[in-house]
């Protein structure tokens, strides 16, 4: 290929070949527009760090080079000409697999869909390409995107950039151990139960929680393969490792599916504040139901320390409970998720539930995620009435909360990246909270409210502890408030935190 001066110089300066791994999606669309940088030449480079890195990360899967190759010299060749193919024109970037990829295996983890290539796109996917997107690849993902461990019989296991000892998280797992070792600049994943945000917060990040229902989940796996509702709490969002590029990205995915469009149209409300010292804070980020490991406390307190001089913070009180939000969420996920479960689970779960409602009358005290998990498996559509009451009944208390804040601060989750764990299963398993066993559920815990409420929620970057391990903070938004909490997380990477690079192992 045909390489400009300044190119050849970024290919042979293994610093500026990481400063450019490293640039945010933004950046890259700027190189394209200035001709710095073709997008045949950014997607070359790409593919040779991922064939560098992945096999240690194992982050992309199925790959598509070829078609990648081809459609970046359209897109070359229609810049030439003058033609402007949208907002991400050139630009390549990987899909989580649960995202229908049209010509390109998308297994959803699951070995029963290995061979399966859809000849239909995901809504999403649709509009990244329509935008001008050059997908790369998909990236890995637990099996059914049900885990907050990335591992597949599929593809196997991937491994943090900052420990490959360590877990990334998951869902979106592979989405985001790709932005951190600088494979791609952009990603979409998917969330139900935490599955953006924890994986940006083992990663070190960015990644948004859209409010439910602006971005259609059409071409999801799961449901099977040719679903067509929606189903309620999931959402496709972005991941990237700059703010900017979340709402770059939102933009681009959001908006009503086919069978709305003719009546409305999306329009999201601008931020609330474009300075930092215009944002009403509220912070919230200790709760007995889900204690907090002293390294992550330490690093989200320094955080609201370092914005007290530049924000209005906001004493909210003590209006909001994990215990209250944690039963009714998990109830409505079980509800969703449920009937996918293994027969044998749920045969079990049918069993305790008599042994739940007598240890309740006996004042008995059982793990309230364990026992809501259960009742939520079998929710009759009126128990599913009541819960969906509840719910909206949480909505509009965060209606009025949002009247007095702009955004609410909260953990992602109780702890950093944890080592990988074999075996076992979400009831079984544990994690180490200040070196006491809690349950692997702990996980649903602090992403619950801005879930159960369809809130936008934002997962930052803000530091990254003394063993060498990042922590992001949650920045939650009034219902639509999705610009006010990315531009939230934009301007406080300019007085804390942000993305920093992960010590990859030699090239």
């Amino acid at each position: 290929m045909d390489l400009s001066p300044s190119y050849c110089r970024l290919l042979h300066d293994e610093n500026t070949m990481d400063e450019l791994s490293y640039r945010s999606a933004s950046e890259c669309l700027g190189l394209l527009r200035s001709g710095e940088v073709s997008s045949l030449q950014l997607v070359d480079f790409c593919i040779a760090r991922i064939d560098a890195l992945n096999p240690d990360l194992n982050a992309v899967v199925a790959k598509d080079y070829d078609r990648a190759r081809e459609c970046a010299r359209r897109s070359d060749a229609a810049r030439s000409r003058g033609e402007d193919l949208g907002a991400l024109h050139g630009l390549p970037m990987t899909i989580k697999d649960s995202l229908e990829t049209a010509g390109l295996v998308t297994t959803s983890g699951a070995p029963g869909l290995r061979d399966h290539v859809p000849s239909e796109d995901a809504v999403s996917v649709q509009r990244a390409l329509d935008a001008g997107a050059i997908i790369l690849g998909k990236t890995n993902l637990p099996l059914y995107a049900g885990d907050w461990q990335t591992f597949n019989a599929v593809y196997g296991r991937t491994n943090n950039p900052w420990d490959v000892a360590r877990t990334v998280g998951g869902s979106s797992g592979g989405s985001a151990a790709a932005l951190a070792a600088g494979l791609v600049p952009l990603e979409i994943g998917s969330d139900i139960a935490g599955s953006i945000q924890t994986p940006a917060n083992y990663c070190g990040v960015y990644g948004h929680k859209p409010s439910h229902g602006i971005v259609p989940g059409r071409g999801h796996i799961p449901g099977p393969p040719g679903t067509k509702s929606e189903p309620d709490l999931a959402v496709v969002g972005p991941l990237a490792r700059a703010a900017g590029d979340l709402r770059l990205a939102l933009d681009v995915i959001a908006g009503p599916d086919v069978l709305a469009r003719e009546g409305w149209s999306l329009e999201l409300p601008e931020p609330r504040a474009e300075r930092l010292e215009d944002f009403r804070v509220g912070y919230w980020l200790n709760d007995p139901l889900c204690p907090i490991d002293s390294k992550v406390r330490d690093e989200l307190e320094a955080t609201v320390e370092a914005l007290r001089p530049h924000v209005k913070l906001v004493d909210i009180g003590t209006p909001l409970h994990l215990e209250r939000i944690v039963p009714l969420y998990v109830r409505l996920l079980m509800g969703v998720i449920g009937t996918d479960m293994p027969r044998a689970l749920k045969a079990l779960t049918r069993l305790l539930l008599p042994y739940y409602a007598l240890a309740e009358r006996m004042g008995i005290k059982i793990d309230l995620i364990a026992k809501n998990a259960a009742r939520g498996m079998h929710l009759s559509h009126a128990d599913w009435n009541r819960a969906n009451e509840g719910r909206t009944r949480l909505r509009w208390q965060c209606r009025e909360l949002f009247e007095d804040i702009d955004v609410l601060l909260t953990p992602v989750g109780p702890v950093t990246a944890f080592p990988h764990q074999t075996g076992g299963n979400h009831l079984s398993r544990t994690i180490l909270v200040n070196g006491q066993k809690r349950p692997y559920m702990d996980h649903v815990s602090w992403i619950a409210l801005a879930t159960a409420a369809y809130l936008p929620a934002t997962s930052a970057p803000v530091g990254v502890t003394p063993d060498g391990l990042p922590v992001n903070i949650q920045i939650i938004g009034p219902y639509l408030g999705d610009k006010t909490t990315i531009r939230f997380a934009e301007l406080l990477a300019d007085v804390w935190g942000g993305f920093q690079p992960p010590p990859l192992p030699a090239r």
